[in-house]
């Protein structure tokens, strides 16, 4: 799919803190019951948000904010031990109305629109495919975001994120504490003790919304703990190479 790109310049940036290059891409959904109103918000001063890209159900894609620039896409996170995402990512917003409003399949043009621009920007910025996350990464606690239906398996496969081979053996229930070790490992803003309490689940929740879609228990069961170590134990050869 060729890119096209239509723009639409939002006011709502400002620089990057300490003038850093973009490493990570992330991914969101407007969350919002009508969507013809997701440019505009993103566009309006008053609202003071913003992405560097929108792109709707259709495929037609928006340049909101230049990739040089800080759009104001990531709120309160941190990722890897990075708490300004907003400094260090470019954002992109996929039309959805979100879990709140009636959550929705992403419809193929939609998807192969992000395809052909997540694979342009990480081209022409040398970012490595692991470096693709979503909003729900970074900020567990208070987000869901692109949420279990966007296809990180399939976009895989074109090298965008990364999706683990499932190992044959089986892995028994993890106690919290290794579940712990091994969500931090991956780059999950995660208490490193504590027994199993609500900000965990939401981050065990965030891990299988993006890992295990069909799994969404909120706990290191079996099959959570297997892929929690398959990912882990990527990620940190990631960091090493």
């Amino acid at each position: 799919m060729s890119l096209t790109l239509l723009q639409s310049p939002s006011p709502n940036f400002n620089d990057r803190v300490g003038g850093v290059s973009p490493r990570y891409i992330m991914l969101h959904y407007t969350g919002m019951p009508e969507p013809d109103s997701a440019r505009a918000r993103l566009c309006d001063p008053a609202a003071e948000v913003s992405a560097h890209y929108l792109i709707e159900r259709d495929g037609k894609t928006w340049q909101l904010v230049a990739e040089n620039d800080r759009a104001w896409h990531a709120g309160k996170g941190c990722w890897q031990g990075e708490a300004d995402m907003n400094s260090a990512s470019i954002g992109i917003e996929l039309v959805n109305r979100g879990h709140q409003w009636g959550y929705q399949p992403f419809p193929a043009a939609q998807i192969a629109a992000c395809r052909a621009l997540v694979l342009d920007i990480m081209k022409r910025r040398s970012i490595r495919g692991h470096n693709v996350i979503g909003h729900s990464d970074s900020a567990p606690q208070r987000k869901e975001d692109p949420g279990e239906f966007f296809p990180w398996e399939q976009l895989a496969r074109d090298g965008i994120g990364f999706w683990p081979d499932r190992p044959s053996a089986e892995v028994p229930v993890m106690d919290y504490s290794t579940a712990r070790r091994l969500l931090r490992q991956i780059g999950y803003d995660c208490a490193a003790d504590g027994e199993y309490d609500l900000p965990l689940r939401r981050v065990l929740l965030a891990f299988q919304r993006h890992w295990l879609p069909h799994h969404l228990s909120g706990l290191a069961d079996s099959r959570t703990a297997q892929a929690l170590q398959t990912v882990a134990t990527a990620f940190a050869g990631f960091a090493q190479s």
